[in-house]
């Protein structure tokens, strides 16, 4: 089993890194103008992963802030950096790529062209997650704009023999909201697939890190962590701390 990951996110919007409440682009704090000193901070400690969301191109459909991106990608000094937000082409999946991105998350495309999921996935080996973005246990799509009709677990199975490295699953009604995570509908989706499954949305303390650290032994791979950090609420190094110890 390999080590738990606990990742700290930054989202992109105009240039700029945000937080979202619930997904809402009209619910945007601003925590950073210059999106690669936040990586830089970040990626003095220890991490396995970081987290970056293009927020406007979720909302576009395809990739916007690309500067930042390489940026952020430099200040990581090697970091392995996961991209998500408006990447449902298969030329915007390689230039995102030869940015120096280790991982994309798919998400819209993975509702709507799984196909194209399953043809990268072969072709990048290790290198494409599947975003699994959730309200009331179903698929939302389109930056969180739109709702579908189907169910989370559903989708994820979907991709089950399809290669993928991992699922994030995004409680979109916790997400930035620091009312803890939805551990118990992530847990239940890495009972449905061997995919590992990396918990995002809510974390509000270093308690509901350890929580999901704890899941590791049923699928559950790393949580993303996002507003708790910008406010203080959880020090990055202690969580780092006590999911080494966990």
């Amino acid at each position: 089993m390999p080590p738990f990951e606990l990742i700290p996110a930054i989202d992109l919007l105009g240039g700029r890194c945000v937080r979202l409440a619930q997904g809402r682009y009209d619910e945007a704090t601003l925590y950073g103008d210059d999106p690669a000193e936040v990586a830089a901070r970040f990626c003095a400690h220890a991490l396995r992963r970081l987290h970056v969301v293009d927020l406007d191109g979720a909302k576009a459909g395809r990739p916007v802030n690309r500067g930042a991106i390489a940026a952020i990608v430099a200040a990581a000094k090697g970091v392995p950096v996961q991209l998500g937000g408006g990447l449902r082409t298969a030329a915007a999946i390689e230039e995102s790529l030869a940015l120096g991105v280790q991982r994309v998350i798919l998400g819209t495309v993975a509702l709507r062209a799984p196909d194209l999921v399953r043809d990268c996935a072969q072709r990048f080996p290790g290198r494409i997650a599947v975003g699994i973005d959730a309200r009331d246990g179903r698929v939302a799509a389109e930056g969180w704009t739109e709702a579908s009709d189907v169910d989370v677990g559903e989708l994820a199975c979907r991709f089950e023999d399809a290669g993928v490295a991992a699922i994030v699953h995004t409680d979109i009604v916790r997400d930035g909201m620091l009312q803890g995570p939805n551990l118990e509908a992530s847990a239940a989706l890495a009972a449905m697939v061997s995919i590992p499954v990396i918990v995002s949305g809510g974390v509000a303390s270093l308690e509901d890190i350890r929580r999901t650290a704890l899941l590791a032994a049923r699928g559950v791979a790393g949580v993303i962590v996002g507003r708790a950090l910008y406010t203080g609420a959880v020090d990055l190094a202690a969580a780092l701390e006590a999911v080494s110890c966990s």
